[in-house]
């Protein structure tokens, strides 16, 4: 197959669209298949796996590219002639490469990843909440396929009348987030900097921005025998330090890779504190390394935590950062339970390998190239 992803996120940028792109695209290699990668201008890279990588004109918006609508990409689409078009996250330049898709008869997949209209509605522009829900509507329905990360995205989707979303989650890497990460030197040097011998590690990881929620840490305050630590950066960090006086905290910065993984390790638990997720990679990721999860019972970690089994779901309305306090606190005074339940979590995510998930992936391409080039049959009159 020949597929023309276009994504409106790639490196240098990290986040949680970047990296499933870069696994689907390592995937394709493996398989064999042709791709091409369309992206807003950020610096990165003209190749990748050895596809080409093109940028097209960009803006940026606290401190995130945003792709514009550029004539470039039916260029590049007719020059590429695509078996499929993969729009990640799509949002102006994915529903620019959706729409010319359809114009040329290619079969168009929407990865739906981002809450737009959850943005609108907590950046205090409720005015344009409605509006976002029809344009994400638009876009996805002229999509042939949306998938969806999670049941509460497909909910979204569907209450909002996509007609096409199916459910797609993502994959972990087993081999670098393991629980036998726990044994390296370099671990256990930073558990003991971090003084594990005599603290419980509770570790955060993700983008440090206002919709992760990580001031909710804050209700950890006075809390005996906790270490907090948060890997990430973003514009949120001089408000959450700010919230986060007082309370034990080391900030690791962005880390990414093997350190990623052996941070990871260094943990005991691990918090998740948003409540807009559409998935929650992050969660996969800890409990591929052995680790007990708490988080809200909102959005994609509905999914990816079994309360009481791999961990806790607080009820982010319910007594709210409280409710997150208590469940925490059962878990610092209880080894044995972090030990179970960090069990539990590997299990559960041995079957989320990255090849198998995108495996499914390349059935839903194949599906979709089947559908809409069979002929349609013309009733007999």
């Amino acid at each position: 197959m020949r597929i023309a992803v276009v994504t409106e996120s790639f490196l240098p940028t990290v986040n949680g669209v970047t990296n499933s792109v870069c696994k689907v695209l390592d995937h394709l290699a493996l398989r064999g298949h042709e791709a091409m990668v369309i992206t807003p201008a950020a610096g990165s890279p003209s190749e990748y796996r050895g596809f080409r990588v093109v940028e097209v004109p960009a803006l940026d918006y606290r401190q995130f590219p945003v792709g514009l609508p550029s004539p470039r990409v039916d260029r590049l689409l007719a020059e590429f002639a695509p078996d499929i078009v993969h729009a990640a996250s799509p949002l102006f330049l994915g529903s620019q490469a959706i729409a010319a898709a359809k114009r040329r008869g290619i079969p168009s997949v929407a990865v739906f990843q981002t809450d737009v209209a959850g943005y609108t509605k907590r950046n205090r522009l409720s005015a344009m909440e409605g509006f976002a829900w029809w344009f994400i509507r638009w876009l996805h329905n002229n999509a042939d396929l949306t998938l969806a990360p999670s049941s509460a995205a497909l909910g979204d989707l569907r209450r909002a009348k996509i007609t096409n979303a199916t459910r797609w989650g993502r994959g972990v890497d087993l081999e670098t987030y393991h629980p036998r990460n726990k044994h390296e030197q370099a671990v256990q040097n930073s558990r003991r900097r971090l003084g594990a011998e005599s603290r419980t590690i509770i570790g955060y990881v993700g983008r440090l921005a206002p919709e992760k929620q990580v001031e909710r840490l804050a209700s950890l305050r006075d809390l005996d025998g906790v270490q907090l630590v948060v890997v990430g950066d973003g514009p949120s960090e001089p408000s959450i330090r700010k919230a986060l006086k007082g309370v034990p905290v080391h900030f690791a910065g962005r880390l990414g890779g093997r350190d990623l993984a052996l941070a990871y390790a260094s943990f005991d638990v691990f918090v998740h504190t948003g409540t807009e997720e559409t998935f929650g990679q992050t969660i996969q990721e800890a409990h591929a390394s052995g680790l007990p999860v708490v988080a809200p019972y909102a959005g994609g970690p509905i999914d990816l935590v079994e309360h009481g089994v791999d961990g806790f779901h607080f009820d982010p309305d319910r007594a709210g950062d409280l409710d997150l306090r208590g469940m925490l606190e059962q878990l610092v005074d209880s080894p044995g339970l972090r030990a179970r339940m960090g069990e539990a979590g590997r299990r559960r995510v041995l079957s989320r390998s990255w090849t198998s998930v995108c495996d499914e992936l390349l059935a839903h391409y194949a599906s979709v190239m089947t559908d809409v080039r069979q002929p349609s049959v013309l009733p007999h009159v």
